[in-house]
């Protein structure tokens, strides 16, 4: 029997991706880098990264045969044969070289900082590097957040929380303000955030009746970006949200931003959006404290872009959500 340690090497990666994909799912730190429509796809793929390794690890010992040169016609021919096969497909068996040790550091270095590295929750140092205010400005400008989809049914921006899956300070929050996200949202995934037409447009219709509008995970950024494209509709209406403190140079001592990102595909294309709030202690919390206001709706203004801004009457600091994410909802179609 020969050992191959290449192939052995490569059965390992194969079954470290797998381990650290279920590892993810296991713990739930997966809802932290994808959108959770995608969960069922991730398990896919640990399972073909777990196939791949049992196909793969059938290659790590071989029978070792002796080489049969009455095979090749012309002196020299197998070697030559052999050289040109190699120089185009390694199997595993040619020398280590540098070029190989680049190519498997390309491929394990993300693996191992999946293993030792936590998973960190973006935050406001993210929102800085992102422009999260003028983000916010530029959605209240142009009527739309900056992820959501030109058409609200089929892919409305708004969180993606299932009534199954909520951290219990979210849960908690909610049935505290009685506003329940809709039976039927939770899917096979145990996180997705699916509607039908219906449910869907009963949360929008709330915002229009509703005493208080009320930010729960499901509807946020559908109601953020009805509010941010027309202010003056919503001007006075109470309203109900929490998030992470954000703040930037030039504000007042007054003035922050309760924020949330929201991921449509994954964490790369996550987008901040937010309200900007007053009141008089906003200038003792820190950034990043999570906190859960109350007030009424104005007319603000950043860099002379008309935004919504918030009154508050009332606030106090929560925990961080186990899922700080928002998510667009998904519209089931029937």
């Amino acid at each position: 029997m020969q050992f191959h340690a290449q192939q052995a090497a490569r059965s390992l990666i194969l079954l470290g991706f797998s381990v650290l994909i279920y590892m993810l799912h296991f713990t739930g730190k997966i809802y932290l880098f994808i959108n959770p429509k995608y969960l069922l796809l991730s398990q896919a793929a640990a399972f073909l990264f777990l196939l791949l390794f049992f196909i793969q690890i059938t290659r790590v010992w071989t029978i070792k045969k002796e080489h049969d040169h009455d095979s090749c016609n012309h002196v020299g021919e197998c070697c030559s044969h052999d050289d040109h096969h190699d120089h185009f497909h390694d199997h595993g068996t040619t020398p280590f070289s540098a070029k190989k040790l680049v190519s498997y550091l390309i491929i394990v270095l993300p693996l191992l900082s999946g293993f030792m590295l936590p998973a960190k929750v973006l935050d406001s140092a993210i929102a800085d590097k992102k422009g999260a205010m003028l983000s916010i400005a530029g959605s209240s400008k142009s009527g739309q957040s900056s992820e959501t989809s030109s058409e609200p049914k089929e892919q409305a921006d708004s969180q993606g929380t299932a009534d199954g899956a909520q951290s219990p300070e979210e849960s908690d929050y909610q049935a505290g303000q009685g506003s329940d996200i809709p039976e039927g949202t939770e899917t096979a995934t145990g996180y997705e955030n699916l509607m039908t037409d219906e449910e869907y447009d009963q949360m929008m219709k709330e915002l229009e009746t509703g005493s208080t509008i009320i930010f729960n995970d499901s509807i946020y950024s559908s109601y953020y970006e009805s509010i941010s494209s027309n202010i003056d509709k919503f001007q006075g209406r109470k309203v109900s949200l929490y998030g992470f403190v954000y703040k930037e140079e030039g504000f007042a001592e007054d003035q922050l931003v309760v924020s949330r990102f929201l991921v449509t595909h994954c964490v790369a294309d996550a987008s901040i959006i937010g309200f900007l709030s007053e009141f008089p202690d906003a200038a003792t919390i820190e950034k990043d404290t999570w906190i859960k206001i109350e007030g009424v709706i104005e007319t603000g203004s950043y860099m002379d872009t008309p935004i919504p801004l918030v009154k508050v009457s009332k606030w106090e600091i929560t925990e961080e959500p186990k899922v700080p994410y928002l998510y667009p909802v998904s519209i089931q179609r029937n």
